[in-house]
């Protein structure tokens, strides 16, 4: 017993002291701001919101359905701006500093634009706190069939591996991928927002098939930029470019699913069937020899 308790003690100090290690490693431009510094804010709050999916559903099982349409617009457009200001300042200061898109190292320089990078890049991590009310406003609403999960796994990742990117790369090509997502909320967020308004705005919401495919290619195009990273040896933590290449593989994969049962499997059901003459003809009609 007095081993394994010498042994367990071992383990725990050795993964202490490498943290403490990487401590040393972290850019000290972002040191000091609202929970970097700590990795427990972000462990507490993605706990806390992984027991919300948990227990919400069970706390509402007995209650009506809220409709906060009065809570979901202003929500919805008030998250499009946030990360309209973050791709912004993402081009803006990017394309001042002349960053390359393929391959841009992270250097602990103090230049008003490296800055701006490094605060944009903070505000994309807060954002994904501020996201986790997606996942409370599905709960509050019963709309289960929402928390997918593509869902809970998609906005309890993003918010720890960008507090590591903010703590330890919030420049470089940390950039991209954050300015490339940024845009891309910019539209998802309008057309919560907008569908939030009601039936009467159904008819201006046909683009949502299109969201997906831009998150396709976002992911698609992130797993090349950590291949070639990883091919040319590129001047960027190498772990990141690994872990990136596993993490958008898996973002391929399931939302690649949900697009097949969003937009493939499901058209195909929907569609009506006519067998004549022994072939089935999709919404056919009859010709005049028949």
């Amino acid at each position: 017993m007095a081993l394994l308790v010498n042994q367990t003690h071992g383990i725990v100090g050795g993964i202490y002291d490498y943290y403490l290690w990487t401590l040393t490693l972290s850019d000290n431009r972002t040191k000091g701001w609202l929970l970097v510094d700590s990795p427990l804010p972000t462990v507490i709050y993605t706990l806390f919101y992984l027991l919300i999916v948990w227990s919400g559903p069970k706390l509402m099982k007995d209650r009506s359905p809220y409709k906060l349409t009065g809570l979901l617009v202003p929500y919805n457009l008030s998250m499009a701006v946030l990360n309209g200001y973050i791709c912004v300042q993402l081009f803006t200061a990017a394309t001042r500093l002349k960053y390359s898109y393929v391959c841009q190292p992270c250097r602990q320089n103090h230049h008003p634009d490296e800055i701006q990078i490094a605060k944009a890049v903070w505000w994309y991590y807060f954002s994904k706190l501020l996201e986790f009310c997606d996942t409370f406003f599905f709960i509050l609403r019963k709309k289960y069939k929402q928390l997918t999960f593509l869902h809970v796994y998609h906005h309890s990742t993003m918010f720890t591996l960008w507090w590591i990117g903010v703590k330890w790369v919030p420049s470089g090509s940390t950039f991209l991928p954050a300015m490339v997502n940024s845009f891309i909320h910019v539209l998802m967020y309008s057309y919560y927002g907008l569908s939030a308004l009601g039936p009467v705005m159904v008819k201006y919401l046909w683009w949502k098939k299109y969201l997906t495919i831009l998150q396709l290619i976002q992911f698609t195009t992130a797993l090349m930029m950590g291949i070639n990273g990883i091919r040319t040896g590129c001047d960027f933590p190498m772990w990141m470019h690994y872990a990136l290449v596993i993490y958008m593989m898996s973002f391929i994969v399931l939302f690649g699913n949900f697009y097949v049962k969003a937009y493939v499997t499901s058209v195909r059901r929907k569609t009506p069937k006519r067998e004549i003459n022994g072939n089935a003809i999709n919404n056919g009609y009859h010709s005049k020899s028949q």
